[in-house]
C-alpha cells in the first residue's frame, strides 16, 4: 500500500468516526499511523528535535495555539513552514513589527462609493488554517490584544458584524529571549490563551553538522509531503476530545495544578483554564501514542510545557535564578499520581 493510499483511508476512518471505543484498534491505529508520518516528514527540516515537533502535534491536536519562545536562528519560523506544508493547510505569515495595526490581523470596512455601502477588506487572518505571528512581542499591545481575542474566539468583530475563522485555526507564535528593547511583553492574561510554550534549542553536534552538509544545496522544503488536510486536522481535533479522561486522572492533574498554588515559590498558580489545558494536551499524548485513554506519563509528559508560562514565581525564586520549569518538575516528583507507588 503505498503513502496515498494509506492516509486516504486514514482519513475515511477519522472522518467516519467521531467517538473512539477502545474496540477501534484500526481507527487508533490509523490515527498513530498519519501523525508519525507527519511528524517524520517535519523531522526532516526541524533536524533533531523530534520531541519538540511532537509537542507542536499535539498542540494541534489539542486544537491549542502555540508560542515559541527562543533564541534567533534555530528554526523556529521553519517548524511553523513545515508544520502548514505537511499538514496541507492554508498557511499564512505575518511579521510583527512597530506599525503593524490591529485592522491588519482583523480587516476593516471601507465605504463603496459605488454601492453606497460598507465593504469588509478581510485581515490576514481570515482565510488561513494556520498563522505564523513572527515576533508577537515586536508589535504593540493593541495589535496583540487583536490577535489573541481571534485566537480565543475563532472569531472576529469589525464595526459591529461577526466573521468566522476557518476551521481548524491555528496560530502559532514566535518571540526571542534576546534583543528585548522596543519590545511589548505578552501580559500574563494573554500568555494564558497559548496551550503550550516550546523552546527548541541548539542541536546535537551531529544534527548540526547535518544541517550544515544539507543546506550547502538542498532547499529544506524541497522533498517534503502532504500528508494530511484541513478536514483531517479537524477530525484529529475531534477525535482527541473523545480520548478517556478517568477519574483518577482528573484528580491527579487537580492535585498538581493545587500545588502550584500552594508551594511557597509560587506567587501566582495555575488556573482553571490551566488544568483543562493539561487535560487537552494529555488526551493528544495519549491519541499520539496509539492509546484511546490519559495515563498519568501523558500528564507528566506535557505538564511543565502546558504550564511553566502560566505560573509567576515570588521575588525571591526569581532571585535564586529559578526557573519556572525547575519549579513544576520538582512538583511532578512530590505530587503521586494515582498508580504511584
Amino acid at each position: 500500500m503505498d503513502l496515498e493510499t494509506d492516509h486516504a483511508e486514514s482519513n475515511n476512518y477519522l472522518i467516519d468516526t467521531r467517538r473512539l471505543t477502545a474496540v477501534e484498534e484500526k481507527t487508533i491505529q490509523a490515527i498513530h499511523n498519519a501523525v508519525q508520518t507527519a511528524v517524520a516528514e517535519m523531522n526532516k527540516v526541524i533536524i533533531g528535535k523530534e520531541d519538540v515537533v511532537r509537542k507542536v502535534m499535539m498542540c494541534i491536536m489539542a486544537n491549542g495555539h502555540i508560542l515559541i519562545d527562543d533564541v534567533p536562528g534555530v528554526g523556529k519560523t521553519s517548524l511553523a513552514v513545515a508544520v502548514g506544508k505537511v499538514l496541507g493547510i492554508a498557511y499564512n505569515r505575518i511579521q510583527f513589527t512597530p506599525d503593524v495595526l490591529p485592522s491588519d490581523i482583523v480587516g476593516f470596512t471601507i465605504y463603496n462609493k459605488e454601492t453606497d455601502k460598507f465593504t469588509y477588506m478581510p485581515g490576514i487572518i481570515n482565510d488561513t488554517n494556520l498563522l505564523l505571528a513572527d515576533e508577537i512581542n515586536r508589535t504593540s499591545s493593541r495589535t496583540q490584544a487583536a490577535l489573541l481575542e481571534a485566537m480565543e474566539e475563532k472569531q472576529v468583530t469589525v464595526d459591529g458584524k461577526t466573521y468566522r475563522l476557518k476551521d481548524p485555526f491555528i496560530v502559532i507564535a514566535t518571540q526571542n529571549q534576546v534583543g528585548t528593547a522596543g519590545t511589548q511583553i505578552l501580559p500574563h492574561a494573554q500568555m494564558d490563551r497559548f496551550l503550550a510554550r516550546l523552546t527548541i534549542g541548539y542541536p546535537d553536534k551531529d544534527s548540526e553538522m547535518k544541517v550544515i552538509k544539507e543546506r550547502q544545496t538542498l532547499d529544506p522544503y524541497a522533498g517534503m509531503r502532504r500528508i494530511m488536510s484541513a478536514d483531517l486536522v479537524s477530525s484529529l481535533q475531534a477525535a482527541t476530545l473523545e480520548v478517556t479522561l478517568k477519574d483518577e486522572i482528573v484528580a491527579y492533574i487537580t492535585d498538581l495544578v493545587t500545588a502550584t498554588r500552594e508551594d511557597s515559590r509560587i506567587e501566582l498558580g495555575i488556573s482553571p483554564r490551566g488544568s483543562i489545558a493539561v487535560s487537552h494536551m494529555a488526551k493528544a499524548c495519549a491519541l499520539m501514542n496509539g492509546r484511546d485513554y490519559v495515563t498519568e506519563d501523558d500528564v507528566r509528559e506535557v505538564f511543565c510545557d502546558v504550564c511553566a508560562h502560566r505560573i509567576i514565581l515570588t521575588q525571591k525564586s526569581r532571585a535564586a535564578r529559578q526557573t519556572a520549569a525547575e519549579v513544576l518538575g520538582q512538583i511532578l516528583k512530590t505530587v503521586k499520581g494515582p498508580y504511584s507507588v
